[in-house]
């Protein structure tokens, strides 16, 4: 009988495990983003703790003005830091802040340049219990110290809004 009953509360807890988890460490994905510096990336997130998270994003923006093109590529790290949101499980709020740097390469010598700015983070994640897919959306409002080329459109501040699809693992 203490056989059994020890089996069963195992394969209960395995289960539970199983099916009810929606945490994860890593994940791997797609942003989409509205920032000067990317419309597209490749995102990697990683867990450090239940709590605190890493992503990373590699991305690219290119654009056509007149006779002018110009094609941003950028790199991003940020920390972030999570809160649970109850009672929905697996959905997650977080803040945090990161930086970027950038690279402008252009047909046009006034649209070409390296960039460098800081961005405040915060946004929301959820993990899916049953498939392995992660998503968020995020805000990233950029404030440049280094200036890709001398336009002032934005006087060094560019809204960063963007939706992610992450695969976890």
């Amino acid at each position: 009988m203490k056989i059994k009953l020890t089996l069963g509360l195992v394969l209960l807890s395995l289960s539970s495990a199983l099916f009810a988890q929606s945490n994860y460490k890593q994940s791997i994905g797609l942003r989409l983003g509205s920032g000067y510096y990317d419309i597209a990336s490749a995102a990697y997130k990683t867990f450090l703790n239940d709590a605190s998270a890493l992503e990373f994003n590699l991305g690219i923006r290119p654009e056509k003005f007149g006779g002018t093109r110009w094609t941003n590529v950028s790199a991003s790290g940020a920390y972030q830091h999570h809160f649970d949101i109850k009672p929905v499980d697996g959905l997650k709020w977080f803040v945090g802040g990161g930086v970027v740097v950038s690279n402008t390469f252009s047909n046009n010598k006034y649209y070409k340049g390296f960039g460098v700015g800081l961005f405040p983070t915060g946004g929301a994640d959820y993990k899916f219990k049953k498939i392995p897919l992660a998503v968020s959306a995020d805000v990233r409002p950029t404030f440049n110290i280094v200036e890709p080329f001398d336009y002032n459109g934005y006087n060094n501040f560019y809204p960063n809004v963007g939706v992610s699809a992450r695969y976890t693992f």
